[in-house]
């Protein structure tokens, strides 16, 4: 197992989160990454990539020591792949074990960047159009003389589009900047040309490493057409329902109540509303709500985490929450 080759803190820490047994990219990764090599890692979605690149980085900063004022780590990400889960996780990791995580994008707000250019995180959650903005800065560059690591998540998607040149221009601005390298971890989806994209993101005379890691997941896909039962028929003639709507809405709320959590999604944002208004007016005691886009942030983010929490057992939803 390769979690014995991370620092105390970190082991800890992954007992804490009652992880104990790696994953294939995190087996494969971590013991390159803690060699220094720079390594793009290609695994399919929600295989732990984040972690594998993360936790030997915050392993060798414990093991080095971040005693000067800086950014140590510059995590890179398209917006669209910025979401709060992404940015909880990197934040619970980083501050578990003592350091500063902080994001900056376009919304981040006057205050919280004045903050951060006089108290610079260790680690900086940012996408590659903001990377642009700071280089033309001169608080945070001089923070960002620090750097040692830079880990670009979504490698395949920066690397079909212009967005890609401009991250690898940015990358050697930098490396000009502080006048050395910098250990570099990519993580992408499955890619044709794995060694071609890792070529990209490092610059094609330097050394890298790829891990590649291909495995089936396998699902199960049922399709339900159900039929109204007598029970149904009683339950549209007192709530107005047509009979084969209840019998939609009973199978949902079957599923719902023999899992732990359950997600619904919908084409559109009214039919979200009108579904979850349809369970709620049926089924009172169940614990679901609604979520998409044109509700308030505050609202979202409420929904989300009461379903982290185990407070909700099902949100209808559009794809605002993919």
């Amino acid at each position: 197992m390769v979690f014995h080759l991370l620092h105390p803190l970190i082991q800890e820490a992954l007992r804490e989160r009652g992880i104990e047994e790696p994953t294939e990219p995190q087996k494969m990764a971590i013991p390159e990454i803690l060699e220094g090599r720079n390594v793009l890692i290609v695994a399919p979605t929600g295989s732990g990539k984040t972690e594998a690149a993360m936790l030997p980085i915050l392993s060798k900063m414990l093991e080095q020591g971040v005693e000067k004022p800086g950014i140590y780590v510059l995590y890179i990400t398209p917006l669209r792949a910025l979401n709060r889960d992404l940015l909880d996780r990197i934040r619970w990791w980083g501050e578990r074990v003592g350091f500063r995580v902080d994001v900056r994008h376009g919304d981040t707000d006057k205050a919280d960047r004045q903050r951060q250019s006089k108290t610079p995180p260790h680690i900086l959650i940012t996408t590659p159009e903001m990377l642009q903005a700071i280089l033309t800065g001169r608080r945070l560059l001089e923070h960002l003389k620090e750097l040692r690591w830079v880990v670009v998540d979504e490698v395949h998607e920066l690397a079909e589009d212009k967005r890609g040149v401009q991250l690898s221009i940015a990358l050697e601005r930098l490396r000009h900047h502080i006048g050395r390298d910098f250990q570099i971890v990519g993580l992408s989806a499955t890619v044709g040309s794995p060694v071609e994209v890792a070529k990209f993101l490092v610059g094609n005379d330097r050394p890298f490493k790829v891990v590649l890691v291909n495995f089936t997941r396998y699902m199960q896909l049922d399709v339900v057409r159900p039929e109204p039962t007598q029970e149904d028929y009683k339950l549209a003639e007192s709530s107005g329902f047509h009979p084969d709507v209840v019998a939609r809405l009973r199978i949902i709320k079957e599923l719902v109540e023999g899992n732990r959590s359950t997600l619904i999604f919908v084409n559109t944002r009214s039919m979200a509303e009108l579904l979850g208004f349809r369970l709620s007016y049926l089924f009172g005691d169940l614990p679901a709500a609604v979520h998409h886009s044109s509700l308030s942030k505050m609202v979202r983010i409420s929904v989300e985490d009461r379903l982290k929490r185990g407070e909700l057992k099902a949100v209808v939803a559009t794809s605002s929450l993919e």
